[in-house]
């Protein structure tokens, strides 16, 4: 197996393509960790036996109080963290408060949705449902 390319990164262990994220979950190296609220887990879908630990909850998007905790029970001491957010932003945060929790967080980089095209839509370009990896709805 080849070594993946990991993006430097200021605050956390890098940066990772969706590809990627899974090759490592599948064989057991990492702990995917979907950051998105509850409501954008259910309502736009998950990949199925991620850990949901939201960085930010709805209403509001307030800042989950219980993240630490959460994601302490949710990573093994010693196993790296892949960070899945919408787009790839809100899991940089969460990716860096994961290193100064004492964890080897990497951020997904496009999320689970991919950035927004030229009519505001997402899917379209790029993130892990465009990429074909495991998700369903609800």
């Amino acid at each position: 197996m080849t070594e993946p390319t990991i993006s430097p990164a200021d605050g956390y262990a890098g940066d990772i393509t969706p590809q990627q994220a899974w090759q490592w979950v599948q064989n057991g190296q990492a702990v995917l960790v979907d950051v998105r609220s509850d409501a954008e887990r259910e309502w736009v879908g998950q990949v199925p036996g991620a850990a949901a630990v939201a960085w930010k909850q709805w209403p509001g998007m307030a800042m989950n109080a219980d993240f630490d905790a959460q994601m302490r029970a949710a990573v093994p001491a010693g196993t790296p963290a892949v960070l899945l957010c919408r787009s790839g932003v809100r899991s940089i945060a969460a990716a860096r408060r994961a290193t100064e929790l004492g964890l080897t967080a990497y951020n997904i980089l496009e999320g689970f949705e991919g950035d927004a095209d030229a009519q505001g839509h997402r899917g379209q370009r790029g993130g892990w449902r465009f990429h074909g990896l495991p998700w369903k709805q609800g």
